[in-house]
């Protein structure tokens, strides 16, 4: 199995102390930072623009993934980049001009990922996915945190596995939704090797023993 990158979403952590959270995330062992960031209109709820993030930069060298659950998403790739993102992903289901909007993210000097809803089949990347740096695969549908794992997920990750390694490809597999250390192993196995975990992480009060319980379970058998 590739090694396995941990990146708590913040969408589950103390917004009245977000500089306090990522620190603790930080010192516990975290690899990546994963900011959700929803318009309420692609998805039904509100979070973060370019200027909070901006602030959090501040407060890690930690890499932000910036997952952006919002419509026309191409106008504001440029934003979040100077605001700090390293890694952008943009849905598939909701930008038209998908390879125009990645060479974007990429000219920005970001990496590219494209995101994908449980309900939307694998050959929407057919043709984009030598453009990916990474693949969000979403094991719950997007929009609020909390949600229990779909199990058929893990059959998704495992054929999109194959493909990349069919074609001889490097891009990375990510996974949002409903992961912690009774559902982790499964997708890891498969081919994940970028968990995102909100409430598995956060909401217990040692961050440090909850990011070592998720890596135990991807590694045990």
């Amino acid at each position: 199995m590739p090694a396995i990158q941990v990146a708590p979403s913040i969408l589950s952590a103390d917004f009245s102390k977000l500089g306090e959270e990522i620190a603790a995330l930080e010192q516990a062992g975290a690899d990546i930072i994963h900011v959700d960031v929803m318009d309420g209109h692609f998805v039904p709820n509100l979070t973060m623009g370019p200027p909070i993030i901006a602030r959090l930069r501040k407060l890690s060298k930690l890499p932000f993934d910036v997952h952006l659950m919002i419509e026309e998403a191409e106008r504001w790739v440029v934003a979040y980049r100077e605001a700090g993102a390293d890694w952008i992903s943009v849905h598939v289901e909701a930008v038209p001009h998908l390879h125009r909007t990645l060479q974007l993210i990429r000219e920005s000097g970001a990496q590219p990922g494209v995101a994908v809803n449980p309900g939307t089949a694998l050959t929407s990347l057919e043709d984009i996915l030598p453009a990916c740096h990474h693949v969000l695969l979403m094991s719950v549908n997007p929009g609020f945190g909390g949600q229990k794992f779909i199990p058929e997920s893990t059959e998704k990750a495992r054929r999109l596995a194959g493909t990349i390694r069919e074609r001889g490809l490097a891009t990375l597999i990510e996974m949002d939704g409903g992961l912690d250390p009774t559902t982790v192993r499964e997708p890891v196995v498969a081919g994940v090797s970028v968990v995102v975990a909100g409430s598995a992480i956060l909401s217990r009060p040692d961050r440090k023993a909850a990011v070592g319980a998720l890596r135990a379970a991807c590694a045990t058998g």
